[in-house]
């Protein structure tokens, strides 16, 4: 399976996490041969200034002016940053995170790459609003940052990680990251985890019961994996899900962490609960397929 990233959606809000993830979109875009659109929204409500970095576009009545200066501002931004990417320049106003989704579906996006927005001590405990609105409507998938200051991962991924379950759906799933993984020119790695099934792992029967689980969950990944036709390293940790994610990144030094949503994503709970613990506290970029 060849994958197919042609246009790449990053909206821009010139904070410094935007910023952060520039590299990151240069590079993936250079990889696949992507176009990049950059797209600012200009907030519902024009009763304060727009903020564009250290820039503050006006506070007016017209949308179409305050869209327009905001372009203007976004072109003068990012002259030169993307080189030799194509991009494109685009704003909208409304909600952002309703005006992203709305972006992505009509210009039929292949992927949305954003940052979380987590900065200082209370906000690292969260995922911005938009970013998390825009995880949940998305249609295609999206890309998002590590959850932090800095960006310690490689723009360049070398390896990737895919936390998968053993249904059916997940082999869509494992295919794009096996497709995506070849695409950038990274190594791909399986992680399923299985949750602990006993309070009392030291008992020897409770340990043999949670042995079968674990070998039963690993033969079916396998079988996944073969009806799929990809062929990766497998590991298969007893933890709770985000934990053994978490800890798998880590382990494997990662630098893309690709999970499932949907149907794909059942075991590890609805998004907003299992999928956004892997999102805060990854070490790496996450990309939700």
């Amino acid at each position: 399976m060849a994958i197919s990233i042609r246009r790449v959606l990053f909206p821009y809000d010139f904070s410094p996490q935007c910023r952060n993830v520039v590299p990151f979109v240069r590079a993936l875009a250079a990889k696949t041969g992507a176009r990049v659109t950059l797209l600012s929204v200009v907030p519902p409500s024009f009763a304060v200034p727009v903020l564009a970095g250290a820039v503050a576009i006006p506070a007016t009545d017209d949308p179409a002016a305050t869209g327009r200066a905001l372009r203007m501002r976004l072109e003068q931004e990012v002259s030169g940053t993307f080189d030799p990417v194509p991009t494109v320049c685009a704003t909208a106003d409304g909600d952002p995170a309703l005006q992203i989704a709305k972006y992505a579906a009509e210009y039929e996006v292949d992927l949305v790459m954003m940052p979380t927005h987590g900065v200082g001590l209370f906000r690292a405990m969260v995922i911005g609003s938009a970013t998390s609105r825009v995880l949940h409507d998305a249609a295609c998938p999206v890309w998002t940052a590590a959850h932090a200051d800095e960006q310690r991962a490689d723009p360049n991924p070398r390896t990737v990680l895919c936390a998968t379950d053993s249904g059916p759906a997940a082999v869509a799933l494992v295919r794009w990251a096996a497709a995506f993984a070849a695409a950038v020119g990274a190594d791909l790695k399986i992680v399923h985890v299985v949750p602990p099934i006993t309070d009392w792992p030291s008992l020897p029967s409770e340990e043999r019961l949670q042995q079968r689980v674990r070998s039963a969950a690993e033969e079916a990944v396998h079988a996944m994996l073969r009806s799929a036709g990809v062929e990766a390293p497998l590991h298969v940790p007893v933890l709770s899900i985000v934990q053994g994610v978490i800890e798998e990144a880590h382990e494997q030094r990662a630098d893309v962490v690709i999970v499932g949503r949907g149907s794909v994503a059942e075991p590890f709970g609805r998004l907003r609960t299992h999928a956004f613990g892997i999102i805060q506290r990854s070490p790496c970029p996450v990309i939700s397929v």
